[in-house]
């Protein structure tokens, strides 16, 4: 599969080398062509990866993962263009953290909204689904790098059920996450966006980012 992977920092980074691995092709996009982060990615991940533009990743995507900065993330997908985007699975990992006052982040949409929602709402044709980001990238791509013993469950969020299970079953599956939950339509993304606290405050008190959390059933 052709995937195009928004932002180039270490979430983008660390799932684009996790698609090639899997043996798609990936191509990371970001604010101009010849970012030197996508560059250096490109250099390190062989033939099948690429760089380019938002809209240069967007066009040669069959589907999308966003793993932009939650603050960037609707900028970005507006510079990825909404033709470019239309009837295409967009795999949501952002977070709308704001650390504009400093660590721990707080939240600047919750409760009565979600940046999924908004994504959804930006680009009505797309499939959003929002899974992933309710754990640290390298666990992302690696569940059972979380516990030595049990892997942790994983949410999916989205209007439409094929896409949620595409993503469950190309993405999810092969990275180990075995134990997922079909939290419902895109507006269950406020309930995983709001872990996002509780994460942040678990990885201060342990010093640990390799960690999930399990539904126990």
């Amino acid at each position: 599969m052709k995937i195009a992977v928004l932002g180039t920092g270490m979430v983008g980074k660390t799932i684009g080398s996790a698609l090639i691995k899997l043996g798609h092709e990936v191509r990371m996009g970001s604010r101009s062509k010849g970012n030197e982060k996508a560059l250096a990615w490109v250099a390190a991940n062989g033939e099948n990866a690429s760089e380019g533009t938002f809209a240069d990743a967007a066009g040669f995507g069959d589907l999308v993962f966003v793993a932009t900065k939650g603050e960037a993330t609707l900028d970005a997908l507006n510079a990825a263009g909404a033709g470019r985007l239309a009837g295409k699975v967009l795999v949501d990992i952002s977070n709308p953290l704001d650390f504009s006052k400093g660590m721990p982040p707080s939240l600047f949409i919750c409760n009565t909204d979600s940046l999924g929602e908004q994504i959804q709402a930006a680009f009505p044709t797309a499939k959003v689904v929002k899974t992933l980001n309710i754990v640290n990238c390298e666990v992302m791509v690696d569940a059972g790098k979380s516990s030595a013993t049990d892997r942790g469950t994983m949410f999916v969020s989205g209007n439409d059920a094929d896409a949620k299970q595409l993503v469950i079953r190309a993405f999810l599956q092969p990275w180990g996450w075995n134990d997922v939950i079909d939290l419902g339509d895109i507006t269950t993304a406020r309930g995983t966006e709001m872990l996002l606290p509780i994460w942040v405050r678990t990885w201060a008190a342990t010093g640990n980012g390799h960690f999930s959390f399990k539904v126990v059933r």
